[in-house]
């Protein structure tokens, strides 16, 4: 499985080019499948959605399908995943894109369709990955908010495959909260390793090989 979990998508050179290296082929070849799921339940303008949504439309790619979680029959989404050669899937509420995930019975069907493509998170799209992403974690890293505006208290993990979790945005202008001292008090809470990422990094994993790529600043916590 190959993925590049990224905070804001493919936003500078260093990182398209991590992404052309994990396909194998250039992208004019190759088909991508557009998650949006976890950005409709993001409220506010969402300017950012279509500008990543161009960005990555804007590197020619043979074939740029759209697809949604919900309201599809099962096959049906897996089909087109399966589809695809690189699988993107879009930011915004990482716990309704979760929740889609098992409440759609796709999680199985996810993981089968990851083995032979590339999978591309942004935000949201990279955090479900973690064996961590629970309410439990919703306190410690301060987004219960995001989870109760949902109708829900507890949250399964889809996949559980890292022990690590990934929180992104870290200086970020579109959050001025997320600094240095805002990361050391979630770190001082957690009690699992966490990545914090820029809008100019990407945590790479690559059949289990873990490493950071950047043209920005990064910060690891593990467990101390």
């Amino acid at each position: 499985m190959n993925f590049l979990l990224t905070a804001s998508g493919l936003r500078n050179d260093t990182l398209r080019d991590a992404l052309r290296d994990m396909l194998g082929k250039p992208f004019g070849a190759a088909n991508v499948v557009y998650v949006p799921t976890a950005s409709v339940a993001e409220p506010g303008d969402h300017g950012w959605f279509v500008e990543d949504m161009n960005r990555l439309y804007g590197l020619g790619w043979r074939e740029f399908d759209v697809l949604g979680l919900n309201g599809l029959p099962r096959r049906l989404v897996l089909d087109r995943l399966l589809h695809a050669d690189v699988i993107y899937v879009e930011g915004g509420n990482q716990y309704h894109l979760a929740r889609s995930i098992t409440g759609n019975g796709l999680a199985d069907g996810f993981l089968e369709a990851l083995r032979d493509r590339v999978y591309v998170g942004v935000s949201a799209g990279s955090m479900i990955f973690s064996r961590h992403l629970t309410e439990a974690s919703a306190d410690v890293i301060g987004d219960t908010k995001d989870l109760h505006v949902l109708g829900a208290t507890t949250l399964k993990p889809p996949f559980g495959l890292f022990d690590w979790y990934l929180k992104p945005h870290l200086y970020s202008p579109s959050f001025p909260e997320r600094d240095d001292a805002w990361a050391d008090r979630i770190a001082a809470r957690a009690d699992f390793p966490i990545y914090f990422v820029d809008d100019d990094t990407a945590v790479r994993v690559r059949d289990g090989e873990v490493d950071v790529i950047t043209e920005g600043r990064w910060r690891f916590h593990p467990v101390t």
